[in-house]
């Protein structure tokens, strides 16, 4: 029985096609061919405001056009998230919609004098697509992929999801159709799994 996967697209743009989009498309064909069931979210064509107070976060509403995004996050047990890199770290149009989602009472829930005291996505794995400019070992080791690490461990890991997957593209620019279609190949075969 497959596993039911979540891909969450982090490309700001969705006005016309990038690189995220075929590699996160190269993924879900792959998932179905393993037999997965797969439910996809665009970060980009969501309507919602940025949060501006803690107060905001911790007490009011969720927006309506991300009950969707938190409906999702329940029911996967994978979640696959793309995304180019942008100045260093992730868009902040995917910042302001995981700051919406991963609210109290459902990222994680208090216990006592404990807020954070239980994980509300524990039981869930990840996998994190970056697309980038750089080479991806610079990325990695000159820079120690600072931003990766705050994605897995301040906000992935912090409301439970473990074990957390990378898969780091980088010199996006001169990857011809040849060096694409390798990523895509990959991207297919790590859907299949369910990785």
């Amino acid at each position: 029985m497959g596993k039911r996967i979540l891909i969450i697209q982090g490309h700001p743009d969705g006005s016309t096609p990038h690189l995220c989009h075929a590699l996160a498309r190269a993924y879900v064909d792959g998932a179905e061919r393993g037999g997965h069931q797969v439910r996809a979210l665009d970060v980009a064509a969501l309507d919602f405001p940025l949060l501006r107070s803690q107060q905001d976060w911790e007490h009011g509403s969720l927006p309506a056009g991300l009950i969707e995004s938190q409906q999702a996050l329940a029911w996967c047990e994978h979640l696959l998230l793309v995304f180019p890199l942008w100045l260093g770290e992730m868009p902040a149009l995917l910042k302001a919609w995981l700051e919406q989602v991963a609210r109290p009472g459902f990222a994680f829930k208090a216990e006592g004098a404990n807020p954070f005291a239980q994980k509300g996505l524990s039981g869930r794995s990840a996998r994190i697509v970056v697309t980038m400019g750089m080479p991806a070992l610079v990325y990695r080791f000159f820079y120690r992929a600072h931003s990766l690490r705050s994605l897995e461990r301040n906000i992935l890991g912090f409301v439970g999801i473990a074990p957390i997957q990378e898969t780091l593209i980088g010199m996006v620019e001169q990857l011809g159709p040849t060096g694409a279609e390798k990523q895509f190949k990959r991207l297919r075969q790590l859907g299949q799994r369910g990785v």
